[in-house]
C-alpha cells in the first residue's frame, strides 16, 4: 500500500517538475531582450513580477528536484527486494545442477544398453538402411 503511494506521490511529483521547468524564463528572458513570459519587460501585468518569477520558479524547481531524487532513491530501494534477488539467483543455479543431473543419469543408461542386432529383412519387404 505505501509502495503504491510512492509511486503515485513520484508521478505527480514528475509531473509538477516538468511544468516548473518549462515555465522558466529562458536566458534571453532574463537578460531584458526577446520578450519573456514573465518579468521580462514592464513587470504591468506579468504574473509574478518583475524578478519575481525567477525566485518562485527557481525555488519550486528545487524543491520538486529534490523530491524526485529521494522518491527515487526510495523506489529503487524497496524496487530491488535483496531476497527476490537472492531467490532468482539460487532457482537459477537449481536447474544447472538439476540438467548436470540429469545428464549424468542418462550417460551410464546408453552405455549400458547393448546395441540391438540388425534383424534380418522378412520376404517381401525392403531391407533396412545401413548408412553407408
Amino acid at each position: 500500500m505505501l509502495y503504491y503511494l510512492a509511486i503515485a506521490l513520484y508521478v505527480i511529483c514528475c509531473l509538477f517538475l516538468i511544468v516548473v521547468v518549462l515555465l522558466q524564463p529562458g536566458q534571453v528572458a532574463r537578460r531584458g531582450g526577446g520578450g519573456g513570459v514573465f518579468g521580462a519587460g514592464s513587470s504591468t501585468g506579468s504574473v509574478f513580477g518583475g524578478r519575481g518569477a525567477s525566485t518562485v520558479l527557481s525555488r519550486a524547481t528545487t524543491i520538486a528536484a529534490s523530491a524526485f531524487m529521494i522518491l527515487s532513491i526510495l523506489l529503487a530501494r524497496a524496487g530491488a527486494d535483496s531476497s527476490s534477488v537472492a531467490n532468482a539467483a539460487d532457482k537459477v543455479l537449481h536447474k544447472k545442477d538439476e540438467a548436470k543431473a540429469a545428464a549424468k543419469a542418462a550417460e551410464p543408461a546408453k552405455a549400458a544398453e547393448p546395441a540391438k542386432a540388425a534383424e534380418p529383412a522378412k520376404a517381401g519387404e525392403p531391407a533396412p538402411a545401413t548408412g553407408r
